[in-house]
Parts: C-alpha cells; structure tokens; sequence
C-alpha cells in the first residue's frame, strides 16, 4: 500500500477524534466543517488505513485499586529473535504490565506495571519478573506523581 496524503480534514478529524472519541459523527462533522456522510467515508477510510487503531476509555486507576505505577527496565542475558518473543509472550500474560516498550540501551526492555501498592509490585516482582527465564537484571522507578498524561500523539489541525 502506498503511502496516503492527508489533507487538512482528515488531520481536523484525527485531531477532533483523539480529544473525544466518544463524539457522534454528526457532532465531528460540524467540528470539521464537512458534512456527515462524507465525514464517516473519511473516519472509516482512516481506520482502513491505519491511521485510527482503536477507541477506548480512560480509567481512574487509584479508584480501581491501582495506586502505584511503576517503570521496570529490564535486561535480558540473550537477545536472540527467539528469546526476544519469549519475553514478549510473557509480558502480554501479565495484566499488571500495561504497556511493554523494546528499547536500545542499557536495558532490553521498559515495562510500566501497575499494582495495589508497592508490596504487591514487590511480590509480582519475584514471583514473576526477576524468576523470568532469561531475565538477567530488572531496575525499578516508582512513580511519585504523575505531572502530565496525554493520550496520542501531536497531530496538528491544519
């Protein structure tokens, strides 16, 4: 597939849809200027295309029981394709891992984890992280305040 131009509406829409993605297509059209079938033709056209991944909501972690996150940094002994995919295998079963990153550096991987409180990262730290096969050294960063959450990237209107 070659790559696709995007015009300055489809940029007005990805802007619009990333600040509230629970909008009605009748409300993003009014937004962009356009009216509402060709405006669906286009959300569905970005979505075909990749440019829309998906749609989801965000939740109060610490009202769910989650009042710690933590940045694991995580090395592994081996970083042969087949022991990279392991890993990742794993990670993908663990639900207190919310976002898995591979990285260059010091570190293989930066996992952040979320859990109830320290102790119990602490306890998914041995039982799961540090017992990994292959994991050759893990090095945590507790959050203390979280000063800036943006979901999505800079997408520029027009």
């Amino acid at each position: 597939m070659g790559k696709i131009k995007l015009d300055r509406i489809d940029r007005k829409i990805l802007y619009e849809l990333q600040a509230d993605g629970r909008m009605t297509n009748i409300e993003l059209a009014e937004k962009v200027g356009i009216s509402a079938p060709p405006c669906l033709r286009r959300v569905r056209s970005l979505m075909d295309n990749g440019f829309i991944i998906d749609y989801h909501a965000r939740l109060n972690a610490s009202m769910l029981g989650y009042g710690v996150t933590v940045f694991a940094q995580v090395g592994l002994a081996n970083q042969s394709e087949k022991d990279l995919n392991k890993f990742i295998d794993m990670v993908n079963d663990w639900d207190e891992v919310r976002e898995c990153y591979m990285i260059a550096g010091e570190a293989d991987f930066l996992l952040k984890i979320v859990e109830a409180d320290w102790d119990s990262y602490q306890q998914f730290l041995t039982r799961h992280l540090t017992s990994a096969p292959n994991v050759s050294h893990v090095k945590s960063s507790l959050t203390v305040k979280n000063c800036k959450y943006h979901t999505g990237i800079p997408v520029k209107p027009d």
